[in-house]
């Protein structure tokens, strides 16, 4: 046995549970990894500008009579917003950016995020009352919702920035998952009862994919927020005083980092991506030249 074993050890043939454990540990740490560094990916974000640029043109040069403000405005404020953050990353939990500038803070960023967020979800819900032809009163009620969890999740966010409580992004984040849910079931409804919905079939049908596809996501996300919030959340004593520093390091404290865990790992590229730079504009975008049309 001990000539065939060491025939075997020979040939690269596990002999044993130890072998077999090393060997398959072995094939795991020579698969491809995630990059641990986004320093590339942070840079090639600012590809992302330029879509958005194009996109807030052409909304621009649009003849004042096909224009429904309810709708151009508010993706307008997503393009230019969006452009700007693709420029200037910033990732709140630990003022985290890529350029070490006040154009990147904290503060900042969050102010021109609490306009664009509530307006490109009220121009979605505009989006579910324009088919909603019928007027049903639930459909209505759940487009409105929308309209107010995106404020109360700003307010959850801010919360988050001023007293440093990560609860908050967890309740923050539930908060959009209650959004998206709203509006892929009104988005379903309208779907499978309105008839002749013409050009702006294919909106609801994108609101639906959307869902499909966001909802699993976010529910990985806000799992991964809790849990951060579990282990890291130090529950400090918030007062007058702490809240005006926290103000103060919002705008001025800045921590330059391009490593994965600082900007979240795969779920905050992919998020930053999605959001700033194809998904979230694309989308927009497309709900403008159906509307428009």
């Amino acid at each position: 046995w001990t000539v065939d074993r060491d025939r075997l050890k020979s040939r690269g043939v596990a002999t044993s549970f130890g072998d077999q454990v090393r060997s398959q540990r072995d094939k795991f740490d020579s698969l491809p990894r995630m990059p641990t560094d986004y320093r590339i990916p942070l840079w090639l974000l600012k590809l992302g500008a330029l879509i958005n640029v194009y996109f807030l043109m052409t909304t621009l040069g649009l003849s004042a009579d096909v224009v429904d403000p309810h709708v151009v405005i508010p993706a307008q404020i997503l393009f230019a917003v969006s452009a700007y953050r693709c420029l200037f990353p910033n990732r709140y939990k630990d003022n985290v950016v890529l350029h070490d500038t006040v154009l990147s803070s904290t503060l900042v960023t969050r102010v021109l995020a609490t306009f664009v967020e509530v307006a490109w979800i009220y121009q979605f819900s505009h989006l579910i009352r324009l088919q909603n032809e019928a007027h049903v009163g639930w459909v209505d009620a759940l487009s409105w919702l929308m309209v107010i969890q995106v404020l109360v999740s700003q307010a959850f966010v801010w919360g988050a920035i001023v007293t440093g409580r990560l609860s908050y992004y967890f309740y923050e984040e539930l908060g959009w998952g209650v959004i998206f849910a709203a509006n892929t079931v009104a988005s379903a409804y309208l779907y499978s009862t309105v008839e002749g919905l013409g050009q702006t079939e294919i909106l609801l049908q994108l609101n639906l994919l959307f869902g499909l596809f966001y909802l699993p996501w976010q529910l990985i996300h806000v799992r991964a927020l809790h849990a951060d919030a579990a282990t890291n959340d130090k529950g400090e004593p918030v007062s007058w005083n702490s809240i005006k520093g926290r103000l103060h390091d919002s705008l001025h404290q800045r921590t330059r980092a391009t490593d994965a865990d600082s900007w979240g790992g795969a779920v905050g590229l992919t998020w930053m991506v999605a959001y700033w730079a194809s998904l979230i504009p694309v989308w927009v975008h497309q709900v403008v030249l159906v509307l428009t049309r």
